[in-house]
């Protein structure tokens, strides 16, 4: 009897575009095709099954897809069998126009369906022709979807999709529907489930998530999940994004000061500090609540850096509003900030306004703020040099590591820093990530500090034991299903670009 050759599985490569929910998408997205069969591609080698995860908040998001897809082309040309798909925001938007502009697009899917992916890419192979299926509400929540998570140490937790805002720049509410809450105990399940493989940290994900509890009529239920985690024997840092002004409130700040594990970091995004252009946004605070709210977080948690979203350039805004955002970022001196050139959306209620701003007015505005948003983020990180700070070893955070022979990790306030691997002081020779170690800051920059002294202690942690496991251990066949997070989770990153909070 002659043997069989065993049929390569197929491989799969999920390129993300967008913010923290696209990310942990993405990470549900490889999940699903690795319990189908598929294997994830080497860095240097094509895939046979590419994923477009994509972002509609930026005015260049069509321009991005459409010049990657056409770069794909001739590859999808040349390999028989070779599929392309994609999905996410833009996916949601654009719906059959992708399969117009890209006719050898595969598959086209929606934020609602992620789940369908592998049985759309079947069907697209077997008839031959594109499969686009866009829904318009959850069938099921994302979380009990199959996850294939990056790393073994810190975790995304959904506790909400949607959005019940109606923001006039933002096109994301409808493209991701309202606000759909998980119940408490189901977002405690999953960590406790991420806990017990080894994650030492977690970030709550929401489009709004301190609005957590709307669904079921709770207005403090966020404040008591922060407060739950911080039960959780083995969870060391808890983290959130993104909350809105208008709903928070100090029971949260209460929470965040009262519970040891909830780090001392928030991203609260600003978008304007003029109450006319906050009016014109349809954001529901004014710049005297925001800077109350900056004001009490601080009382309660000195030591907290805060971050922020800011947008120039929204039409009608002028000089005057402008020099008002500059007052806000001068007040509340940020850690740091994404700053956003305004772009028009179609389908968004800001699209339409008159007195859009010039190109090279926004420009203008745009370069001045990020000049004095750098300053006081240096400024701030230089108070911090001779400090000595606890840092979770971060993998793949320093681009230059190799070369300036330095490891990087995360301060309890998300700060990356670099150090030195120098371990003359502990017995140590080496730490993984996930694993612990305090320095002292040496030098500060503004978007990042150094510790070029020795290493001050090491503290080996059940999260890096779990990422050795995972990067000794063989592949798994398959991704764990029902919800099940595997071993392997996002490493802390700073914050995405999130200009829809």
């Amino acid at each position: 009897m002659s043997a069989v050759a065993e049929t390569p599985a197929r491989t799969y490569e999920v390129k993300t575009h967008g913010c923290q929910m696209n990310v942990h998408d993405s990470e549900r997205l490889s999940g699903l095709l690795e319990d189908a069969g598929y294997v994830r591609a080497d860095t240097d080698e094509q895939a046979d099954v590419v994923v477009f995860n994509t972002c509609a908040v930026r005015e260049n998001a069509d321009n991005k897809l459409y010049g990657n897809l056409s770069h794909l082309a001739p590859v999808k040309a040349a390999r028989p069998g070779m599929q392309i798909a994609v999905g996410g925001c833009l996916a949601q938007k654009d719906r059959a126009t992708i399969t117009e502009k890209a006719p050898y697009v595969d598959v086209v899917f929606g934020t609602h369906n992620i789940g369908s992916l592998p049985v759309l890419l079947e069907r697209a192979r077997v008839a031959e022709e594109a499969q686009v299926e866009i829904l318009e509400s959850l069938s099921v929540f994302p979380s009990t979807l199959p996850t294939k998570r990056e790393s073994a140490y810190a975790a995304w937790v959904s506790i909400s999709v949607g959005c019940n805002n109606t923001c006039t720049f933002c096109i994301v509410p409808a493209l991701r529907g309202k606000e759909k809450d998980r119940r408490p105990g189901e977002i405690l399940a999953e960590v406790e489930a991420l806990v017990a493989e080894g994650v030492t940290e977690i970030t709550l994900l929401g489009q709004n998530v301190n609005a957590y509890g709307v669904e079921f009529g709770d207005r403090q239920a966020f404040s008591k999940l922060l407060r739950a985690c911080g039960s959780i024997e083995g969870l060391e840092r808890v983290r959130f994004t993104s909350p809105h002004p208008a709903e928070f409130t100090d029971d949260v700040i209460e929470a965040m000061a009262e519970t040891p594990n909830v780090m001392p970091s928030l991203h609260m995004p600003l978008q304007s500090g003029s109450d006319a252009v906050l009016r014109a946004m349809r954001r529901s605070y004014r710049q005297s609540k925001y800077l109350g709210i900056i004001e009490r977080v601080r009382a309660a948690i000195p030591d907290a850096a805060i971050t922020t979203d800011i947008i120039v350039g929204f039409p009608g805004e002028t000089e005057e509003d402008f020099q008002a955002t500059l007052d806000v970022v001068r007040a509340a001196r940020f850690s740091s900030a994404f700053t956003f050139q305004y772009s028009k959306r179609p389908g968004t209620p800001a699209a339409v306004l008159d007195d859009q701003i010039a190109p090279d007015v926004v420009k203008d505005r745009y370069l001045r703020l990020a000049a004095v948003v750098d300053e006081i983020a240096w400024s701030e990180n230089k108070a911090l040099v001779g400090r000595t700070v606890e840092l979770m070893v971060a993998e793949g955070e320093g681009r230059k590591n190799a070369e300036t022979k330095r490891l990087s990790g995360r301060a309890r306030d998300n700060r990356l820093v670099h150090f030195a691997a120098d371990f003359s002081l502990v017995d140590a020779d080496s730490v993984r990530p996930g694993d612990m170690v305090t320095v002292e800051i040496t030098y500060a920059a503004p978007h990042h500090l150094v510790a070029d002294g020795a290493i001050q202690s090491v503290r080996r942690t059940r999260a890096g034991d779990a990422w050795e496991r995972r990067t000794s251990a063989p592949p798994a066949a398959s991704a764990v299903g029902l919800g099940m997070p595997s071993v392997g989770v996002p490493a802390p990153l700073p914050p995405a670009v999130n200009a829809c909070s």
